[in-house]
């Protein structure tokens, strides 16, 4: 049985009656390559972590495109009262981190996927450590459900929700006013990695290739040049 893959109308017009406004009020938009955002089907929208406040900006600019965002959230919020009702309402996906149910929010999203749904995914796990706030490397369950369910990969960088809320700080800086600007691209190539096995090294390629797209929509964006290889926190030579 197919399930919903965006929210019932009333949890859906709250959700919008709610953020839309606050969007507009707080952040200036600049949005481009919302032409390569799929208007039906399962998709996957892997793009770069820089603010607790860039999936709710980044959702308004895929609602804005025709699209519900499916969110990725951590499961705490789901228990905390009345929050955690609404998030489930809005299809968010819980995610069980350090724990047996680690792998569940990956199976729930492929089911969004099939379903049809727009889930958003962050393939470096939280936000970047990066100095420069450039991509890091990727983990690699996004590749590993966009080969699996063949769903396409589009690449969406964006800038900006750091200076409205940097990491670390629990006080938005609503003045002044920010520029959030955000550069979706084509799907990511993938083809020559569909019917190969999923081993560990096929799926770090994969990922590599979507992080590389990632980071050269950001390089547009910035109109910076990029690093030549992504950060990695586990490298601690690049840490220190």
């Amino acid at each position: 049985m197919k399930r919903r893959s965006r929210p019932t109308r009333f949890w859906e017009s709250l959700a919008v009656l709610i953020v839309k406004p606050l969007s507009l009020l707080l952040i200036k938009h600049i949005w481009r390559g919302g032409d390569f955002v799929p208007r039906a089907g399962g998709v996957i929208i892997a793009a770069n972590h820089m603010s607790w406040t860039d999936p709710v900006l980044l959702s308004h600019y895929l609602y804005n495109n025709g699209r519900w965002p499916v969110i990725l959230a951590k499961s705490g919020i789901f228990k905390v009262p009345v929050l955690g009702h609404i998030v489930a309402q809005l299809l968010a996906i819980p995610v069980h981190r350090g724990s047996t149910e680690a792998t569940q929010s990956l199976k729930t999203a492929e089911q969004r996927l099939r379903d049809g749904g727009c889930v958003i995914f962050y393939p470096e796990g939280t936000i970047t450590r990066d100095p420069d706030l450039w991509p890091m490397v990727g983990k690699t369950g996004v590749a590993r459900l966009a080969l699996s369910t063949g769903a396409p990969v589009i690449p969406v960088a964006h800038w900006g929700a750091h200076e409205l809320l940097p990491y670390g700080e629990k006080k938005p800086r609503m003045f002044p006013r920010k520029t959030f600007r955000v550069l979706a691209g084509p799907p990511v190539d993938l083809s020559k990695y569909q019917g190969q096995p999923m081993r560990a090294t096929v799926l770090r390629e994969a990922t590599a290739d979507i992080m590389a797209a990632i980071t050269a929509q950001l390089a547009e964006i910035r109109k910076e040049e990029a690093p030549g290889s992504p950060y990695d926190p586990k490298n601690t030579a690049q840490s220190e």
